[in-house]
C-alpha cells in the first residue's frame, strides 16, 4: 500500500471534521439564536464527506478491513469531533501496514 493513500485519508478526515463542526456551529446559531444560513455550509460538507467516504473505502479496501470497521470509520465522518480521535488511531494501524509492505522483497 502507498503512503499516498493513507495521506489523502487523512487530509479529508481532518478536513470534513472542521467542516462538520463549523456546520454543527451554524445550525445551533440558526435554530438557537435564530441567526445565519446553514445551506452553503451544509452543500460544502456534503461534497467534502462523500470524497471522504471514497477515500476511506479505498484505504479500507486496501488495507482488507472487514465490512464492520470500514461502517465504523465512515461513521466517524458524521459524528462531530469522531474523525479527531479515530484518524490517529487508523493511522498507526495502516502505518504499519505501509512499513511492512516498504520491507517486503521485490519478486522480478
Amino acid at each position: 500500500m502507498k503512503q499516498s493513500i493513507l495521506t489523502r485519508y487523512r487530509v479529508m478526515a481532518y478536513v470534513t471534521a472542521v467542516w462538520l463542526l463549523v456546520f454543527t456551529v451554524a445550525i445551533v446559531m440558526k435554530y438557537g439564536f435564530d441567526t445565519g444560513d446553514t445551506m452553503v455550509i451544509s452543500q460544502i460538507h456534503g461534497l467534502l464527506f462523500i470524497v471522504y467516504v471514497v477515500f476511506a473505502f479505498d484505504l479500507g479496501s486496501k488495507a482488507k478491513w472487514p465490512f464492520g470497521k470500514l461502517l465504523w470509520v465512515l461513521a466517524a465522518g458524521c459524528i462531530p469531533v469522531a474523525s479527531f480521535f479515530v484518524e490517529p488511531k487508523i493511522t498507526r494501524e495502516v502505518q504499519s501496514l505501509i512499513v511492512r509492505d516498504e520491507t517486503a522483497p521485490v519478486e522480478v
